[in-house]
This record gives C-alpha cells, structure tokens and sequence, in this order.
C-alpha cells in the first residue's frame, strides 16, 4: 500500500506545470518554487514512508507549496511590544528612533549620497566628516570617528595605541555584557597586555602608579555601567588618572560603555557621567554607545585628541569596523537633537519614555486594562500593579523608576507555571508579539514603553486562549 502511494507522488515537473502552479511562479519565481516543490515532495515521501496513509491531490500538494512559500518569505525580524519593564533592552533592539533620523534613513538609502565625496572640492571625502564637527561640539572633543559599536571601539582604541603594549586595569573595573564580552578578553584580541591593578573593591592611585612601566602605552578607565561595587570601595577619579598618564606622557582612555551627552539629573534620571564632563575631566579620548542612553542608532563613538583620532583613522581596522550611511544620517539627526536639550523629553523616543511619570502609566494601564479582561478574563486574574521598570541592563541597571503594569495571574492554581509560560507564548505568538515577564506566579506587562496603545489592544482578539488551558 505504502509503495503504490509513494509511486504516485507527482514529480517536480508535474507540479511546475499545473495550473494552480502558475500563480507561484509568477509571484515568486522558477528557482525558488522549485526548491520548495522539491522539499515540499521530499516532505511527503517521508510522511507516508512512516505513518501517513493518504496522499494529497495536486490543489493539496500545491497548497502545501504555497504555505511552504510564505513559510519561508516570512520576515523574521519583527516589531515587538516591549512590555519587559527595561527600556533600553539589548535583546529588542535597544534605543528606538525619531522621525527625524527614521526619515534620513529613507532619504539616505533610496539612491546614491555624498557619503564619502567632497562637494566643493571633487575628491574623495571622508564619512566621518558629515558628524565630526557635532561630536566635537557636544562633547568638546577635538575630533571624534564613528565605528559600529563601543566593543569596536574599545578593540580599535587597543590596537592602535596598545599593540603589543601593556594597558593597567583596575580589577574592579573588568566588566563583562551581554554576550560574554569581557573587558580582558577584548584587550587580548587587540594584541596588547592587560594588567591588572589594585583589588576588586579597592583601587588607589599607587597602583596605577607602580604599574606603570617603559611598556606602558595607556591608562584606561572602564565605567562600570551595568553593575556597581558599593561597600568598603574606593577609586581613583578621572582627575588624578590623567595627571598620573600626563606625568608619564602616555594617554588616558575612559570607556563609558553607555554614555551620554547631557546630565541626567536635569530630568530627574539618576546620574551617568557625560563624555563632555569626562574629557574635561582629563581623558583624552572616550568611548561610549550610540544606541543606549544617547538615544541613535547602533554606533560605537570614539572622540577626544586630535592626534590620537587621526592615529585611529589610519588603522586599517578602521575600514572593518566602520559605519553605512544609514547610521551616520540617523545618528547625525539624533546628534542634532541635542542641539535643543529643553525639548529632548519631546522629541528623542528614548528620554520620552524614561520620563513617563507614573500617574501617566497608571491612566494608561486603566484604558488597557478592559481589553486585557476581555481577551483573557475566562483564563486569568487580571489586575492593574505597581512595579519597577529598568533603564537598561547596560545602562543604569542598578537604578529603577517607578510604573504601573498590567498582572495576568492564571485563574487555575493548579499547575500555574505551565499555564503562565502558554499564556506568555499566546502574547508573543500575536501578529505583533508582546514580551512581558513572569514573575511571583504573574505574567507582568510593564506599560512604560507602550505607546501604540490601538495597536496593542486591537489584536488582543486574536489571542489563542484554548492553547492555555
């Protein structure tokens, strides 16, 4: 029975040159119909080579094709809604954009641009240039350059001022982020020698002192960003560090792993050193994100000494390393942004979602909330909570500002856990899936990044409810 089923598989060709055929090749094309075809074929071969007893007739068989196709067109780099409680989320995709840097993109990437070509001389140009000078401005560097991100530009720094050189570190600042990338280790790739100095709460400015040799190249300084060591502690400031490296006549490297370009405190956010501040402060070059605190797009900002850039520039890591135009439109629009600070709240999506005071969640949270319980009342307790939401977990994660969520507590007690992690799935399998968090026996939807209120709340019908019971 298996095999007379089997022998009756159509062929490749068959199925190319059916009717219902025709549609699929118009729309996608001979190569790709036909690879889908083939695995489409292969698929049902194996099915009734095991348990299956019915073969698909040819509307069945292309139908099987179709699917296969959007199958495999489907984009899988989706919009969420962050409703995880940290805003700037590494795993989402971090700062989102204004309109202003959204509409450069457009504007940028549709045709050809002068990305590298000098206007009003006719030669080749340097890409740097269409950012340089508000870089300098806003942080008083000298000169600064733009790679794809901070890990690039710590690895660049390294390299062209460290190479085959040793770099003192204080051990309480050998910082490892998301995905295992550790301070020591990207020294180690750029080719010059860690050492370590002081201990891990306490560094004093006679370590870096004694550690300083003919071999030394830099001092450098890695701002702890996504931890904090409280306690019996004690640094060395920013200050004394670029006397010790004046005195040695060697450079003075801060790597601020987030960074920012204005004080946080003037909207009531916990304080992160600025690279303006850190480069008055005596550091000649600094390093910080583009797409944390400051709100752009992904980048890797290196700015500081004149002649410390231009050794940067010529190394040729710089090419490997170096940002599109879609970046450095985006990120020269954001940069722009801060040119008019009184209205970043406004106009910048990442402070504009950090401000968002509780009472404007908690009005939030009551508008929603009748959607949710409607969507899922037969399954779950659904209640308007107080929580906590994170700024990032590479930017101020020890800090937390108040905001209100929406709790989905499982209406059967009895196996909660199971019935949480379905009910988490459902949300995230909506066509605009939702990333919540479970926490003491809740599925937690912080509202302090939702936005898109409509959006959110009109395909709550489409949640498959029955796949959490």
């Amino acid at each position: 029975m298996q095999n007379q089923l089997l022998s009756k598989v159509p062929s490749v060709d068959k199925v190319l040159r059916d009717e219902g055929c025709q549609r699929l090749l118009e729309r996608h094309g001979l190569k790709l119909v036909t690879s889908v075809i083939r695995t489409t074929l292969a698929t049902i071969r194996s099915n009734l080579a095991g348990t299956a007893t019915e073969l698909p007739d040819m509307q069945g068989v292309i139908t099987l094709v179709a699917e296969g196709l959007n199958s495999q067109l489907e984009a899988s780099l989706l919009p969420v809604f962050n409703l995880t409680g940290t805003v700037l989320h590494t795993n989402l995709g971090r700062a989102g954009l204004p309109a202003e840097a959204l509409n450069a993109i457009i504007t940028t990437a549709a045709g050809a641009s002068n990305l590298e070509f000098d206007l009003a001389t006719g030669d080749r140009g340097d890409r740097d240039n269409h950012i340089e000078a508000l870089l300098c401005e806003l942080t008083g560097a000298e000169s600064a350059t733009v790679v794809n991100n901070n890990a690039a530009a710590v690895l660049l720094v390294l390299n062209t001022l460290a190479l085959n050189q040793e770099v003192p570190v204080s051990r309480g600042e050998l910082v490892e982020i998301g995905g295992s990338f550790r301070v020591p280790d990207i020294m180690a790739r750029a080719g010059c020698r860690l050492v370590e100095v002081g201990t891990t709460n306490r560094t004093h400015r006679k370590d870096y002192s004694n550690a300083i040799s003919d071999k030394t190249a830099l001092l450098m300084k890695v701002h702890t960003s996504n931890y904090a060591i409280k306690g019996f502690t004690t640094s060395v400031a920013d200050t004394e560090l670029a006397e010790i490296a004046r005195q040695h006549q060697i450079p003075f490297v801060t790597d601020l792993g987030s960074g920012t370009l204005i004080d946080l405190r003037k909207f009531e956010l916990p304080f992160e050193p600025t690279a303006g501040e850190t480069i008055e402060n005596g550091a000649d070059l600094v390093t910080f994100s583009g797409d944390k605190l400051l709100g752009g797009p992904q980048a890797g900002i290196i700015a500081g000494r004149q002649d410390l850039i231009a050794r940067i520039k010529a190394n040729p890591m710089k090419r490997a390393l170096r940002v599109d135009k879609m970046t450095i439109s985006a990120l020269y629009e954001v940069l722009k942004l801060y040119l008019d600070p009184d209205r970043l709240t406004e106009r910048l999506p990442t402070l504009r979602l950090l401000t968002r005071t509780v009472e404007e969640i908690d009005a939030l949270a009551a508008r929603v909330h009748p959607a949710v319980v409607a969507a899922v009342g037969a399954i779950a307790e659904v209640s308007i909570v107080d929580c906590q939401s994170q700024i990032g977990s590479g930017s101020l994660p020890l800090d937390l500002l108040a905001s209100k969520a929406i709790g989905l507590r499982p209406a059967a007690k009895k196996g909660d856990g199971v019935a949480l992690e379905r009910m988490s799935n459902a949300f995230r399998s909506l066509p605009i899936p939702v990333i919540g968090r479970i926490n003491a026996g809740s599925l937690i939807f912080d509202l302090r990044c939702l936005e898109d209120e409509e959006g959110f709340t009109s395909q709550l019908s489409e949640l498959k409810t029955a796949d959490v019971l």
